[in-house]
């Protein structure tokens, strides 16, 4: 199943998940991902929602993009989470379509029964084949929905590709059919521009290029470690008194406790708290006024920052926990 399928051109592929107009890695991701299959010589479209998550699920400020919609691509709005009358719609039409692949992106099991009633229904067209490509199998937040949702997405799907082994472990504990896994590592983001000199970077964001930064990057969720990263630079902040660190992302937390947690350690002359969505355009400066790159996270499956830091070349401090410690190796 998986020998061969770099070789062959001329796909017809359909990429279900999110992308513009929605934001986020995972969009960022998906994008790419059909660029890559265009520049292949594939015929590749990418279906997204109508609807993500209804509001009162979701924690940040907007679920979607204020930049541009990504160019050589085609991005079609057809899916509605949670309307099982719009999946047996885009099941049937995909069924009619025929194309060779699907490949529906999973992060969480809130999607589960959308795509699995679509896949369901579009794999009896005998010809459709449908990859799961899995960010998360169990989410770093999860709840019971993962054991009563996953499985049922899991047996729709006919082979699986994941970003790191601790993925894949979690996908084989769902599959009762032992069915193809692939562990592919979660390649390098290299569109976002070209790396920028410090000195550039920080007079863009108003920072003094003579201190070093530590930069906290992405959404600021519990289980990331931003509350052991504040109290770990506190036992050092008299040892390295020209260091930073810069926050800069939008907090899903209770940004409140981090600012008391900040002052209680005596560092609010040291942190640099940028609470909003960083537009692609702004991503380089951050990481070029950066001089370490730090993920303090609890739990983890892969990251797309470590990728991005590879890619502007900016050394990583990790935990060695979940897929990170497959991408990041010490000392190295």
């Amino acid at each position: 199943m998986w020998a061969n399928w770099k070789d062959i051109s001329g796909m017809k592929i359909v990429i279900l998940g999110t992308a513009w107009p929605y934001r986020g890695g995972l969009a960022a991701f998906n994008e790419r991902l059909a660029k890559q299959f265009v520049l292949e010589g594939h015929e590749v479209e990418v279906w997204t929602f109508t609807l993500q998550y209804p509001s009162f699920l979701f924690p940040g400020k907007t679920q979607f993009s204020q930049e541009a919609a990504p160019e050589g691509i085609t991005i079609h709005r057809t899916i509605h989470s949670c309307n099982p009358l719009n999946w047996l719609r885009v099941g049937k039409r995909l069924q009619k379509e025929a194309p060779d692949m699907v490949i529906s992106c999973y992060w969480m099991a809130f999607f589960a029964p959308c795509y699995g009633v679509i896949q369901n229904i579009v794999k009896r067209n005998g010809k459709t084949k449908c990859i799961a490509l899995v960010h998360n199998m169990i989410p770093h937040e999860p709840s019971i929905l993962d054991k009563l949702l996953a499985p049922f997405y899991v047996k729709q799907n006919d082979g699986f590709v994941a970003l790191s082994d601790s993925v894949v472990r979690d996908i084989a504990s769902l599959d009762k059919y032992n069915k193809p896994k692939m562990f592919s590592p979660h390649p390098i983001y290299d569109h976002y521009g070209e790396k920028m000199d410090k000195n550039a970077a920080c007079e863009a964001l108003g920072l003094n290029p003579h201190k070093n930064y530590m930069l906290f990057f992405g959404l600021v969720r519990a289980y990331k470690g931003l509350d052991w990263l504040l109290d770990a630079f506190a036992e050092v902040k008299d040892e390295l008194m020209d260091l930073q660190l810069i926050v800069a992302g939008e907090f899903y937390e209770d940004e409140d406790k981090y600012r008391k947690q900040i002052e209680g350690n005596g560092l609010i002359d040291r942190v640099i708290v940028k609470n909003e969505f960083v537009a692609d355009a702004d991503l380089r400066k951050y990481f070029g006024a950066a001089d370490l790159i730090v993920q303090p996270y609890k739990t983890a499956t892969q990251s797309g920052v470590t990728q991005v830091a590879f890619h502007f070349e900016k050394p990583c401090l990790v935990t060695n926990v979940g897929g990170l410690g497959e991408i990041i190796h010490h000392g190295r």
